[in-house]
């Protein structure tokens, strides 16, 4: 493994600590079946990062270490904004970009992948998911996850299909289509 793999480990390892001990926090109405299994939170979320620049993976973390240090819960936020119990916390024009590159992107993974894409969210709940995530993002963040995502689009890149092979590499398939293929 490369040296930049490694630090963007190292980070992704940190981000992944801190957003489990978050969400563990989230106050909820029932327990979630999701807390009850967060070796596969990690596992999707590591796959959320595999597209990001390592320095946005340093300023996202930031953000985590900033927000913890204030006693805020960035998941808590997240998920009353999913559900529309708190106000817009931010008015970053780096949002609707983001999720329109990353809307268009998964439209793509969807049509491609149906059968891993089987259990995901629609494209409104995608959207929903992703905005009220970026939402607790810094500026600083967002800025620098735009650059990451432009730098995808001029490439011909999909950040969406980044974070599917991540996944499909953490479960033991050789590939995407490998895992497509036995989800038949």
């Amino acid at each position: 493994m490369n040296q930049e793999k490694m630090i963007k480990k190292g980070l992704v390892d940190r981000i992944l600590d801190i957003e489990v001990n978050m969400f563990q926090l989230v106050p909820t109405g029932e327990e979630p079946a999701c807390r009850s299994d967060i070796e596969n939170m990690r596992l999707h979320r590591r796959g959320q990062f595999a597209g990001w620049s390592v320095g946005t993976c340093e300023s996202y973390l930031q953000d985590l270490i900033t927000a913890e240090a204030a006693g805020k819960n960035l998941l808590t936020l997240k998920y009353a904004r999913m559900d529309n119990r708190i106000p817009v916390q931010s008015e970053s024009s780096d949002i609707p970009y983001i999720c329109d590159c990353y809307v268009e992107w998964q439209k793509k993974i969807i049509s491609r992948y149906p059968n891993i894409m089987r259990g995901g969210r629609d494209i409104a709940g995608f959207k929903n998911y992703l905005s009220s995530e970026l939402e607790t993002y810094s500026d600083k963040t967002l800025a620098l996850l735009r650059s990451d995502v432009e730098a995808f689009r001029q490439a011909g890149g999909n950040m969406s299909l980044e974070v599917y092979k991540s996944l499909a590499g953490q479960s033991g398939y050789a590939s995407l289509d490998d895992m497509e293929r036995s989800l038949k």
